[in-house]
């Protein structure tokens, strides 16, 4: 995260998850708003940025949409690289994608930037009456 004189930050976020979990969403609709029924499916990662006042500051996010398909994996490293931030999403009606947000948990543990904030982001709360994941509250790693 760089800060300027004039009280100005720029954060490098990254969101991180199974493919169809809705990240893309997430971030379409925080940059502009919108909602996508049908979302195409991201391939590598895709780029956006968003700025914010906060306070007395201006936030600049510098946020990387990454892909959700195994095959993109080797390349998540390059995008987490010097981030910020991560939000690790999965879908809430697929006990998979949760198993696998645990994964990348522990993969930000090992080589992600120690200062990094992460959130875990449990999305497709429209479908409630499909849930596999349960809301049951879980001790969480002190490192995360």
């Amino acid at each position: 995260m760089a800060t300027t004189a004039n009280s100005s930050i720029n954060a490098k976020l990254v969101l991180l998850g199974d493919m169809g979990t809705g990240k893309s969403s997430l971030v379409l609709r925080f940059v502009k708003g919108q909602f996508l029924e049908f979302q195409e499916s991201t391939i590598g990662a895709a780029f956006f940025s968003q700025t914010l006042a906060v306070g007395d500051a201006t936030v600049k996010f510098e946020i990387w949409d990454t892909a959700g398909q195994e095959r993109y994996h080797s390349l998540a490293p390059m995008y987490y690289r010097g981030a910020a931030a991560a939000i690790i999403v999965y879908d809430i009606s697929s006990s998979e994608s949760f198993e696998r947000a645990k994964k990348w948990v522990q993969e930000l543990q090992k080589q992600g930037n120690p200062n990094m904030v992460r959130a875990l982001a449990g999305n497709k709360c429209d479908l409630e009456d499909k849930r596999k994941v349960t809301t049951e509250v879980i001790p969480v790693p002190d490192k995360f």
